[in-house]
This record gives C-alpha cells, sequence and structure tokens, in this order.
C-alpha cells in the first residue's frame, strides 16, 4: 500500500490529479491497477494526512491549495520548529550534523522527484529534531511538514526556492556547529518564514 500512497501523492503533486476534481474508488483501482481494498486504505490515510478531502456521498478529490492555509502552516512551523529545535540543540552531536549535512547534499541531485525532493528536505529537518526527545512536539510538527509537502510543486517550480533553501540548511548546520544557539534558532526562524511568505504572496496573486 505505501508504493500505491506514494504514487498518488506524486500524481498529485505532477497534476495528473487534477485540484478540485473528484475522485472514485474504481477508477482509481483501475487507473493504478490495483483492487479497491488497497485503494480504500490509501484514500483513508490521504485524508488523513490532507492530501485528499471527501467530495459528494462516496468520493474524494484533491483539495486546492489556498494561501490561508499555507499561512498557518507556515506560521506554526515557524513557531513549533524553533521549539523544537531548542530542546535538541544540546544533544546534536558531530554524528547527527553529519547526518543532516549527508542529506542535504542528496538533496542537491538534479533528477529528484518533487515528492523525494520533499521528503528529503523532512528527512534533514527530523535529523535535528529528532534527538530533542520531545515526541508529541515532533509529531505534531511532523503531521505540519506533510502538509506542507502538498506545496512543493511552488516552491520548487516558480518560487525557484531550492538553491536558496540548501544553502540555509548549510549556514543552519554551521551555527549550530560552532554553538551559536541563539543565532540558529534565529535563522531557523527566518528559514521558515522568508520561504512561507514568498508562497502566501504568490499564492494571493494567483487568485
Amino acid at each position: 500500500m505505501l508504493e500505491l500512497i506514494e504514487q498518488l501523492k506524486a500524481d498529485i503533486l505532477n497534476g495528473a490529479l487534477p485540484r478540485g476534481c473528484p475522485l472514485r474508488q474504481q477508477e482509481l483501482s483501475a487507473r493504478y491497477n490495483v483492487s479497491r481494498i488497497p485503494v480504500r486504505d490509501a484514500i483513508a490515510q490521504l485524508k488523513n494526512q490532507g492530501w485528499l478531502v471527501a467530495h459528494g456521498k462516496a468520493g474524494v478529490m484533491v483539495p486546492e491549495l489556498n494561501w490561508r492555509e499555507a499561512e498557518d502552516l507556515y506560521q506554526m512551523r515557524m513557531a513549533l520548529e524553533v521549539q523544537l529545535l531548542e530542546h535538541a540543540l544540546p544533544n546534536l552531536t558531530h554524528e547527527v550534523l553529519g547526518r543532516a549535512k549527508d542529506i542535504n547534499l542528496q538533496l542537491n541531485n538534479p533528477c529528484l522527484t518533487l515528492l523525494e525532493r520533499g521528503q528529503l528536505n523532512w528527512d534533514l529537518h527530523a535529523t535535528l529534531y529528532e534527538v530533542a526527545n520531545r515526541p508529541t512536539l515532533f509529531n505534531v510538527v511532523a503531521i505540519l511538514n506533510e502538509q506542507v509537502r502538498r506545496y512543493m510543486g511552488f516552491q520548487y517550480g516558480p518560487l525557484n526556492y531550492r538553491d536558496t533553501s540548501q544553502s540555509e540548511h548549510e549556514k543552519l548546520i554551521s551555527l549550530i556547529e560552532s554553538n551559536q544557539t541563539d543565532q540558529a534558532l534565529r535563522y531557523l526562524k527566518g528559514h521558515i518564514e522568508v520561504a512561507g511568505r514568498m508562497l502566501v504572496d504568490y499564492l494571493k496573486n494567483e487568485n
């Protein structure tokens, strides 16, 4: 089922499953050549993650993306991720930072799909956060980042934010390595806020 979920997400991101159009289990079953049971289970999980919403009595659809949701997401991330990093800072060893650097290098691969890039971006942040040993806060942040992945097509497409994001990751890790903790926390806040504001402004102009 995991492969089906990833395929559905990829098709949502690349527009193969357009936003606002109703989808039914039977149609998806035929499209992906699987039985209706894994389709039903995949739909349930994607609804829980916000990738799909209910439509009519028996269908679902890909929700429209809007600036208000994008604004809520980046503002919540900005507040909670800074808290999470602050808890994590005392536990960020050279080994953990090395893993984060390796992930950032993987993000330089120009052949990555939007889905892969979004997952690696979260993997990098998660690597820094998980040593905070705050599972409840971490899980909330993970859910927010899953929602943000639906907007990756804008950030890595028309907003052309990929290279900026990469350099900001490097700077953040460098600040942590040099024990500039206050600067690192401020930098993470700005990293999330600037990208979030750019996305919100873009979506407002699109409407």
